[in-house]
């Protein structure tokens, strides 16, 4: 006899991956016989996080030990290297356009990497709801992510353009008078500042990602208490996705301060007006390929390495001095 529908019981859902219960993962020992190995929590992750270390310890930090000894030494690549000790580092002090280039890239990132940030996180919020075309929404703000440098900084040229440009043209009919961009030192620097902020859709994932971890019942009990949207967002939200935009911040400050710069070299043709957009990078690749002064380029990349570790550091202490992404935990 068949029971009613009501009696049979109700099929079961799979249960969800616990990450505080190790993970099994098949291995083949012996005579051909599947074993499993237990993995925990942790395991797991430098699993995950293996292919990544590798390929960082292969394509940066071994070719980063492999060019400090060169940075002590005079090589031209055609030549046998001949040791100089720490001349390559006193030049530096004394380079002008060394100097100038950590002002551009000290400028860039100071005005780049907020203001990226906070596009991203932008933006976030305001596509996290589903509605009505939200898939192409967060595909159009992606998508400039992978379009290849040279294509919009050539579009960026045509748009930056002081006589025939779009941008001073609708200035023009707002009467502001245009300033020329690319001619003046200050409006190449502002003008690669606003190129490089529209490539935010990596922010934006993991911004989206952020916020859907929020808890729900935390959002909805702030509702209950009375919280108005803007309080929720900065007594809940905002402190919550810290730790996130934290990560983001340290990532970004590295990517900018490494990055090559391609619309410098198109728009600012070669680090003009005055190296007014020569950054770190830039140089050293000007030094080491240009003028084949792999030792003198080496030290400028190392010099770059200790910048780049000493604002990262500051952010740190700030952002901890302020317990911003910290909570209570000492």
């Amino acid at each position: 006899m068949i029971p009613p529908p009501s009696a049979q019981a109700a099929p079961r859902a799979p249960d969800k991956p616990n990450p505080a219960l190790p993970a099994v993962v098949p291995a083949i020992r012996g005579r051909g016989r599947l074993r499993a190995i237990r993995v925990g929590y942790r395991g797991q992750l430098a699993l995950m996080l293996a292919p990544y270390l590798v390929g960082t310890a292969g394509l940066v930090v071994l070719p980063a030990l492999i060019g400090l000894p060169l940075a002590f030494t005079d090589y031209n690549a055609l030549e046998a290297p001949v040791w100089v000790g720490f001349a390559n580092f006193v030049e530096l002090a004394g380079d002008d356009i060394f100097r100038k280039s950590v002002f551009n890239s000290l400028f860039y990132i100071a005005l780049a990497v907020p203001l990226r940030l906070l596009g991203a996180l932008g933006l976030a919020f305001l596509l996290a709801q589903p509605f009505k075309g939200t898939g192409a929404y967060r595909a159009a703000v992606y998508l400039p992510t992978v379009v290849p440098d040279i294509a919009w900084a050539l579009v960026w040229l045509w748009i930056f353009n002081p006589i025939h440009g779009p941008l001073n043209q609708l200035l023009a009919v707002a009467g502001i008078p245009g300033p020329a961009w690319m001619i003046e030192e200050w409006g190449a620097r502002f003008a690669i500042v606003f190129m490089m902020c529209w490539q935010i859709g990596e922010g934006l994932v993991v911004c989206l990602a952020a916020l859907g971890d929020v808890p729900g019942e935390v959002l909805e009990q702030s509702r209950v208490d009375g919280a108005s949207a803007i309080q929720t967002m900065l007594g809940i939200t905002l402190p919550l996705l810290m730790p996130v935009l934290l990560i983001l911040l340290f990532r970004d400050t590295i990517f900018s301060l490494q990055a090559n710069f391609v619309p410098a070299l198109i728009v600012g043709r070669g680090g003009g007006p005055n190296y007014a957009t020569t950054f770190l990078p830039m140089y050293v690749y000007t030094n080491a390929f240009d003028y084949l002064r792999l030792g003198y380029a080496a030290a400028m990349t190392w010099a770059m390495y200790a910048l780049t570790a000493i604002v990262l550091v500051l952010q740190y202490r700030v952002a901890k001095r302020y317990r911003l992404g910290f909570g209570d935990a000492e």
